[in-house]
């Protein structure tokens, strides 16, 4: 077979992925889309001869940057190099994960064995990927059942990396048994047999999955919640108009539909633009506005995102988010955050931690320290922001505990479980999905919080400042939504709750196991390599 074909194949898979993807891909393909990366693998193994060990990265690297390209092209339009950027390395990763399993399947088996070893190191590398300076989990495979969310209830045990386990369990055994049926030219017994426990082994988590979401039933405790969707053009409006119309534009949306009894208004990120040292931020003219309002609303608090600094004091370590004033020899930092102002003395502050990667944050290697001055340029604060250790949650005025979920924070399934380890009874995200246009970007992203909402059972208040904002109960159910690039103001009841899932507890257990398995085995590839060296000199 030429090269070319395998590298056909790798790009069928590509393909395949990329029609199972939300939000209008198709899931089932998830199934079988790794096949044709599989018996690209096996094909380099049994003629290993004539090819070399990295063969494996060059002819699968196509396939994977054809998933890449064809869903998260949306980037570009936020920002071209960055989105080419996003699309090389992430492709490079995935491309690097295929074949590590693939070297070190190369060196302990024979191409008709060793396959299962794609388990622990796809699982290995998206865990990874959830946490390092480039992180990028976007596309971890879980996260393609978002659209059918009816399917994966059972991630209140897994997470969504449960789903990936899933996922690759089945493509390999389908390959397993097309290997046999290709081998006997035709069906026999045993291979019926296997095709039948395969179907189970989809059928069956389905049905535990409905049989969950129709026994789940929610505990009475309600929250009343108003969400402000400001519609403000982040191109054009959101960094460019006054502090002060910002907020009255949002005080004028909230204002005709407010009620005594609310408990919490839901603002989007980035609502409150003007720059705001912390110790001082009773002074600021938008934070005065946003007390005045508040006034004829004791029961209520307001949750907003915003733009803040901290000068740094010794008691503070500088770090690669430390920023240099121009004017004298001290440094600060900046946060991008969430606030929480109501009756109460002082103002809450959430700072998000999960930063993105070539806006928020760049790289903390020194080796690659030179390109923060390319730094993508969305609006704000642009650069390495400054993040919190805990994951703190706001209390409101009757003591609900809430944790405030800023952006690409939602992403991360055992991030977001550790507001809910410290307390919290609701999830409120805020956003602002603008930047990418009406493209498949801020979809993907909406739906992505259904699972959220699963694997903590928690209800959500999304708040986006030019949509999609909803309310989704803990069943991951839309009860009440908005439209895109529409202002717009809902007000809805979501309940609480404060029992802890096997997932909140545990966080992603499955995938720590896997990568464990998978540096051992890729160890045991090393030695058994420089045995073989040592055996030939």
């Amino acid at each position: 077979m030429k090269k070319a074909h395998l590298i056909a194949l790798g790009m069928l898979s590509g393909l395949l992925l990329a029609l199972s993807w939300p939000h209008r891909g198709f899931p089932l393909l998830l199934f079988i889309a790794f096949i044709p990366f599989l018996f690209v693998d096996d094909y380099l193994i049994k003629k290993k001869d004539e090819f070399s060990r990295w063969s494996s990265f060059l002819i699968t690297y196509p396939g994977f940057f054809v998933f890449n390209g064809l869903t998260v092209y949306w980037i570009w339009n936020s920002t071209l190099s960055g989105g080419i950027g996003a699309l090389f390395l992430n492709s490079f990763f995935m491309t690097t994960a295929f074949s590590l399993y693939h070297l070190t399947r190369r060196s302990l088996y024979t191409h008709k064995h060793g396959n299962f070893l794609l388990l622990f190191f796809w699982l290995g590398f998206e865990y990874f990927h959830l946490d390092w300076d480039l992180t990028f989990p976007w596309l971890n495979l879980g996260n393609g059942f978002a659209t059918w969310h009816k399917w994966v209830q059972w991630y209140e045990y897994t997470g969504a990396l449960g789903g990936t386990f899933w996922i690759l369990l089945i493509n390999l055994l389908i390959y397993k048994v097309g290997l046999e049926v290709k081998a006997i030219k035709g069906f026999n017994k045993i291979s019926i047999a296997s095709s039948i426990g395969i179907l189970l082994l989809i059928i069956i988590p389905v049905m535990i999955s409905y049989r969950i979401y129709n026994q789940y039933e929610e505990k009475e405790d309600p929250a009343k919640i108003v969400i402000a969707q400001p519609n403000l053009d982040p191109y054009s409006e959101q960094y460019g108009l006054a502090p002060r119309i910002v907020i009255n534009r949002i005080t004028d949306l909230v204002g005709p539909i407010m009620e005594q009894d609310i408990d919490f208004i839901v603002c989007p990120e980035s609502a409150n633009q003007e720059n705001m040292f912390e110790r001082q931020l009773e002074q600021y003219l938008s934070i005065r506005m946003l007390r005045s309002f508040m006034k004829d609303y004791p029961k209520t608090s307001m949750v907003i995102g915003a733009s803040t600094f901290k000068v740094v004091t010794g008691r503070d370590t500088l770090n690669n988010a430390a920023r240099k004033f121009t004017r004298s020899n001290g440094h600060y930092f900046a946060f991008n955050a969430a606030m929480c102002i109501d009756q109460q003395e002082g103002i809450q502050l959430y700072h998000k931690s999960k930063l993105t990667p070539g806006v928020e944050k760049m790289p903390s290697w020194r080796i690659l320290a030179p390109l923060e001055r390319f730094a993508i340029d969305l609006g704000g604060t642009i650069g390495t922001l400054a993040t919190d250790d805990m994951r703190s949650n706001f209390v409101g005025m009757d003591e609900t505990k809430v944790g405030t979920v800023i952006c690409y924070e939602s992403i991360y399934g055992e991030f977001v479980s550790r507001f809910v380890r410290n307390g919290a009874e609701l999830i409120f995200i805020i956003t602002n999905d603008g930047w990418w246009g009406d493209t498949p970007g801020y979809k993907q992203h909406f739906i992505t919080a259904k699972l959220r909402a699963i694997e903590t059972r928690r209800s959500i208040a999304r708040s986006a400042n030019t949509g999609i904002s909803a309310f989704i109960n803990q069943k991951g159910d839309v009860i009440q939504q908005t439209n895109y690039w529409e202002k717009d103001v809902i007000k809805g009841t979501i309940n609480k709750n404060s029992e802890l899932t096997f997932y909140t507890k545990n966080g992603d257990y499955i995938a720590r196991i896997s990568s464990f398995i998978a540096v051992i085995f890729m160890l045991l590839a090393i030695s058994m390599r420089l045995m073989k060296r040592k055996t030939l000199r």
